[in-house]
């Protein structure tokens, strides 16, 4: 007859054994899931900060550190941001990198920051997080790799992205501050993805870019999705700029510059809704530029057809599966077709 304490050695053994089969299961279904989130660092012009850890133990609080270099998490309600709505952006406490805007940012009552979209999907990484015996996106500053939270697909529409993230990893800027410090961010379509952003990040004052789908009602949708043209997405490029050395303005141009903008639902051989020409705006600055080159170059002869190029708010961005990003320079063949 088995003893009280040898059922108890027993039971305790038996919890363990599921619990690493459990996270054993969850290793093998999920490994690798969050890197289809992830831009390719190849051919990347955005300096990685490379600190030791002591080095960022001394830059930082004991809390930042904890938080940023040791994966922690501080106690739901506690932080200095969960109830905080001023207007501007929050950057990465570590390194500076700007992460998520003050007006994607909303209340979503788990005691953390919560936000809808970020700052631009360059500045983030994300990597599968098995710690807890269940499958999480963690989220990562790009730049030095500094923990911030998780990622999740519980938020309001249209995204449905929950970026929940701890306060002790962000440090603000006050809109008045951040309109001269920052880069700033754009978002179009102009057909196949792959040679739109090849061309747009061989521009001086382009900072980093990367290829998503935007402007469509399916949140996180897949390649194969888009593809049918059910999603509403288009192929679309994101892409930080310095506004000190190229103007958004430019930037327009030369996208009506690199493909056909008279051309409906396609871009040369490549056919649907997914490769139309599109400019997302990011704010009302935006849309009066985009609207009044495009009025131009309608008025100028420049193009025999109606420029169909289509203007709207930008609503989200979702990160391409990893093999499209820098996928020219990867391949080192001709960009596709865009006009």
């Amino acid at each position: 007859m088995l003893k009280t304490y040898q059922k108890m050695v027993i039971l305790g053994l038996s919890l363990l054994l599921a619990w690493a089969g459990w996270k054993g299961l969850n290793a093998l279904f999920y490994r690798g899931s969050a890197a289809c989130l992830n831009q390719s660092v190849e051919g990347t012009r955005m300096k990685k900060i490379n600190k030791s850890l002591e080095d960022w133990k001394k830059e930082l609080s004991p809390e930042q550190f904890r938080v940023l270099f040791q994966k922690g998490t501080e106690p739901a309600f506690t932080g200095q941001y969960n109830d905080f709505w001023e207007e501007g952006i929050y950057l990465c406490a570590a390194c500076g990198t700007p992460l998520f805007r003050s007006e994607d940012k909303y209340d979503h009552r788990t005691g953390w920051p919560s936000f809808k979209e970020s700052f631009a999907e360059t500045n983030l990484e994300y990597h599968d997080d098995l710690a807890l015996g269940m499958h999480r996106i963690e989220v990562r500053c790009a730049i030095c790799g500094g923990h911030l939270g998780h990622l999740f697909y519980d938020g309001p529409a249209p995204s449905g992205k929950h970026f929940c993230i701890n306060s002790a990893a962000m440090k603000f800027l006050p809109v008045s501050q951040a309109e001269n410090q920052l880069p700033r961010v754009a978002t179009f379509a102009a057909g196949c993805f792959w040679g739109v952003e090849y061309k747009f990040s061989q521009i001086e004052g382009v900072l980093e870019t990367v290829v998503g789908y935007s402007g469509g009602k399916t949140p996180n949708p897949t390649y194969r999705q888009v593809l049918t043209g059910k999603t509403g997405h288009a192929e679309a490029v994101q892409l930080v700029y310095d506004p000190k050395i190229i103007s958004y303005e430019q930037l327009v141009r030369k996208f009506f510059e690199l493909h056909d903008p008279t051309q409906y639902h396609r871009q040369g051989p490549d056919v649907g809704p997914n490769y139309r020409s599109a400019i997302f705006y990011h704010d009302q600055e935006q849309k009066i530029i985009a609207e009044k080159v495009k009025s131009e170059l309608q008025v100028s002869g420049r193009f025999q057809k109606k420029i169909v190029t289509e203007i709207a708010p930008f609503k989200s961005f979702y990160r391409a599966e990893e093999y499209h990003q820098k996928y020219y320079q990867k391949k080192l063949g001709p960009a596709c077709p865009t006009g």
